[in-house]
């Protein structure tokens, strides 16, 4: 919605840095809420509490909104690209998921693999023939663009580990309840909305290209620092030096690859460019989280099997194998801000912002 209501150009950087902050505010809500409803209620809460929400979001934007041309224009669902889409990404992050434990070899594993590379062909194939596809292929062709979303999948694929791992770390070694859990993780957001806020005058300056250059290097280091956390960790000595470079490069580059991708697209495309944009994040973030998590599983369970207990507490060897699968798979989300880094210096460009004289006049 800030994409297509706003042009490009220095009015739109502004919009969405405030969307960022916000973001990062509903962030800091959820993580919290998370943690009260984990430790009052139940898990499944975290889940329950969503319908609600979305109802009411969508009883809003309806009553709210006005219809986009881009909307009127594309007023036909694929129906066939929504299924053989979806469905070819839901078996691929499920075979990912089960390799580890049946095998890369395993014939329910090179099945599920087939089936997904069939759908996702069938999904090429019918974008290519659909009269209204669901993502017209052409727009890849835009430079930006494929760089942004190659970006955001490299980005999201390391970032949602952080999640998943630190809050086990959190839990389960360092015996954080689910309330001082989701505390620790403000930290995160805070950065993200003093970080998000600050971007569009940078890229105003110096404009976006150098910052996803080196915006993807803090969540790197980041990951990096939290693939040395001890067994007998502290939250401030150990994890969070690690968040604030992690939610630092976050808050830099998600608004400035928002601002890369939609660089260079017509303007009724925008908010198309950008639903491929979050669709990269979601499945970098599925795909990632399902191919880390595996590879820290295997690291436990070998530090399980080639360990000589001597009489150690089980309790202490279940953590230090716990740990050592952490560090895995922290180390190698690492390296997933590197790849993200190589791509802006080889692909994208730094385009010419479009400027609103009338808007930089008003700033």
């Amino acid at each position: 919605m800030v994409l297509v209501t706003y042009r490009e150009g220095h009015e739109r950087n502004v919009a969405l840095s405030v969307w960022g902050a916000v973001a990062a505010g509903g962030a800091a809500v959820g993580v919290l809420l998370g943690g009260i409803l984990t430790q009052y209620l139940d898990w499944r809460w975290i889940f329950f509490v969503n319908v609600p929400v979305g109802i009411g979001v969508i009883i809003t934007a309806r009553r709210i909104l006005d219809r986009h041309e881009s909307e009127i224009d594309h007023n036909n669902l694929d129906l066939p690209g929504a299924i053989l889409g979806t469905g070819g990404m839901i078996m691929l992050v499920y075979a990912l998921v089960k390799a580890p434990t049946l095998g890369w070899t395993a014939h329910s594993t090179v099945l599920y693999f087939a089936i997904s590379a069939a759908a996702l062909a069938g999904f090429i194939i019918n974008e290519q023939r659909a009269k209204h596809p669901l993502v017209p292929l052409e727009i890849f062709k835009i430079r930006n663009l494929a760089g942004a979303n190659m970006l955001q999948l490299f980005m999201t694929a390391g970032m949602f580990s952080v999640f998943f791992f630190t809050t086990l770390y959190l839990q389960e070694v360092l015996g954080y309840t689910p309330v001082k859990t989701g505390f620790s993780f403000l930290i995160i957001p805070i950065i993200i909305a003093i970080t998000a806020t600050n971007m569009p005058r940078l890229v105003q300056k110096i404009g976006y290209k150098p910052i996803l250059s080196v915006s993807p290097l803090f969540v790197s280091g980041g990951l990096f620092w939290l693939s040395h956390i001890p067994v007998a960790g502290t939250f401030w000595g150990n994890v969070a030096p690690g968040m604030m470079l992690m939610a630092f490069g976050m808050g830099a580059t998600f608004v400035s690859v928002t601002i890369a991708v939609t660089s260079g697209v017509p303007h009724h495309e925008s908010g198309l460019a950008s639903g491929i944009l979050n669709t990269s994040q979601q499945v970098g973030g599925a795909m990632g989280l399902a191919v880390l998590s595996g590879i820290a599983t295997s690291a436990s369970a070998r530090y399980i099997t080639n360990l000589h207990l001597h009489g150690a507490p089980a309790h202490n060897v279940i953590a230090a194998a716990t740990v050592q699968g952490f560090h895995d798979g922290y180390l190698i989300a690492s390296t997933f801000g590197l790849a993200a880094s190589l791509i802006a210096i080889l692909v994208i460009r730094n385009q010419p912002a479009v400027v609103d004289p009338a808007a930089m006049a008003g700033a």
